[in-house]
C-alpha cells in the first residue's frame, strides 16, 4: 500500500487550493454544486442535492480528441517513438551490462593468453632456397608462368601477344624482387636467433621491444620496464595502474530491463584488484618465457598509493614474485586462482580483504 497525503486549502470564498502526492488542483462552487481541475488534466463536475446524500459527479480527461486521420497517425507515430526511445534504452542498459562483465571476466583470464613459443635454435637452422643458390618460391612461382605462356587466337589477331609477355616478364621481376627482401628478412632472423643463443642480453631487450608481449594489456593502462643483469634472469617492474582498470562500481539488469548502478563492496573491488595484478603477473612471466630462454622471471607490481601525510601519490611495491620456468609449467592455468597460485612462488603480499595490498619489499633477483 502507497503512502500518500492531502491538503487543502481555502484561498477565497467557495474556492480553495487542493495538494497532494500526485498533483495540484483547484476547485470551487457553491453548496450543492463544485466544479475542479487538476495537474494531471483532469476535470470533475459534482452535483448534489443537500441533506439527501445523493450526488452525481463527471469525470474528464484535457486530453483532446482528434477526428482527422492525420492527427490519428501522428499520434501513433509519437506512441512508436516512445517505444523505440524505450527499446533503446533497453538495448543500452543490456550493452553496458554486457561489457562491464566482459570486463571482470578479462581481468580473471589474462593469464590465460600467451605468445607462442619461440624455437630459437630451430629458427638459426632455417634455410632459403638462395642459400644454395637456388630461385625462390615467388621466382618459381613467376616463372612457370612465363614458360607455359601460349597466346590466345584473340591475342594473335590483335597482336598483343608480346605486351602479354613482357608483362609476365615485369611480374617475374617482382616476384624476385619479393624472394630477395624474404631472404634477407630470414638472414636478419637468423643473426638475431644466434646472438640469443649466445646470450646477447642487448638482443634480448632488442627482442621484446620488436615483439612487444604485453602490448595487449597496454590497453588496461598498465606499463613495464625490464632490466637484464643475468641473461638467465629477467626482471619486470609493472606498473599497475589500477585506477584505470578495476570498475568501482556493479551494473546489472532490473526486472524491467533498466541499468541499475551500485557502488561495489570495497571487499570485492579488493579481489577483483588483487586477481587483476596477480593474473597480470603470471602473464608477464608466461611470454617472457616463450620469447626468451629466461629460466627465472622476476616481476614487481608496483601502483600508485595516496600518501595521507603529504596529501600526493607515491609508489609503492604491492607484489613482488619470483616465477621458476619450470614450476609454472606444471600449473594447470584454465583451472587456478591466481591468487592462491602465488604460493608456488617465492614472492611478498600483504593483502588484507578490507584494505587490500600493503607496501612489501622488492625481492632480490639474486
Amino acid at each position: 500500500m502507497g503512502l500518500g497525503f492531502r491538503k487543502s486549502f481555502k484561498i477565497a470564498p467557495g474556492v480553495r487550493v487542493n495538494v497532494s502526492n500526485k498533483s495540484v488542483g483547484i476547485s470551487g462552487g457553491v453548496k450543492g454544486l463544485r466544479y475542479s481541475v487538476n495537474s494531471r488534466g483532469q476535470r470533475r463536475s459534482t452535483a448534489s442535492i443537500p441533506g439527501t446524500g445523493i450526488s452525481y459527479t463527471s469525470t474528464s480527461s484535457s486530453g483532446r480528441k482528434y477526428k482527422s486521420k492525420a492527427q490519428h497517425n501522428r499520434q501513433q507515430l509519437i506512441r512508436q517513438q516512445k517505444e523505440i526511445t524505450k527499446q533503446e534504452e533497453i538495448q543500452r542498459a543490456k550493452y553496458e551490462v554486457e561489457a562491464y562483465e566482459n570486463k571482470i571476466e578479462l581481468i580473471h583470464s589474462i593469464h590465460k593468453e600467451c605468445d607462442e613459443t619461440f624455437d630459437w635454435l630451430d629458427i638459426s637452422s632455417s634455410r632459403h632456397p638462395h642459400h644454395n643458390n637456388k630461385m625462390g618460391k615467388y621466382e618459381i612461382e613467376a616463372q612457370h608462368k612465363l614458360d607455359s605462356f601460349k597466346p590466345s587466337l584473340m591475342q594473335k589477331i590483335m597482336k598483343s601477344s608480346n605486351k602479354a609477355e613482357q608483362k609476365l616478364l615485369e611480374v617475374l621481376k617482382t616476384a624476385k624482387e619479393e624472394d630477395r627482401k624474404e631472404f634477407q628478412e630470414l638472414q636478419r632472423t637468423i643473426d638475431i636467433a644466434n646472438r640469443i643463443l649466445d646470450k646477447d642480453v642487448e638482443t634480448y631487450l632488442r627482442v621484446i621491444e620488436e615483439l612487444s608481449p604485453l602490448e595487449d594489456l597496454l590497453e588496461f593502462g598498465s606499463g613495464f620496464e625490464f632490466f637484464i643483469d643475468d641473461p638467465t634472469v629477467l626482471e619486470v617492474e609493472f606498473n599497475v595502474h589500477s585506477k584505470n582498470v578495476v570498475p568501482t562500481q556493479v551494473k546489472s539488469l532490473t526486472k524491467t530491463g533498466k541499468l541499475s548502478v551500485r557502488d561495489m563492496a570495497k571487499s570485492k573491488y579488493y579481489d577483483i584488484y588483487q586477481e587483476y595484478v596477480c593474473s597480470c603477473a603470471i602473464r608477464i612471466a608466461r611470454d617472457m618465457f616463450a620469447v626468451l630462454p629466461f629460466d627465472t622471471v622476476v616481476v614487481h607490481a608496483v601502483d600508485e598509493r595516496l600518501d595521507t601525510s603529504t596529501g600526493k601519490e607515491s609508489i609503492i611495491t604491492i607484489l613482488s614474485v619470483k616465477f621458476i620456468r619450470e614450476t609454472l609449467n606444471t600449473l594447470n592455468l584454465e583451472a587456478i586462482d591466481c591468487s592462491d597460485s602465488m604460493v608456488n612462488f617465492v614472492h611478498n603480499m600483504d593483502f588484507k580483504k578490507t584494505k587490500g595490498f600493503l607496501p612489501v619489499d622488492k625481492l632480490s633477483v639474486i
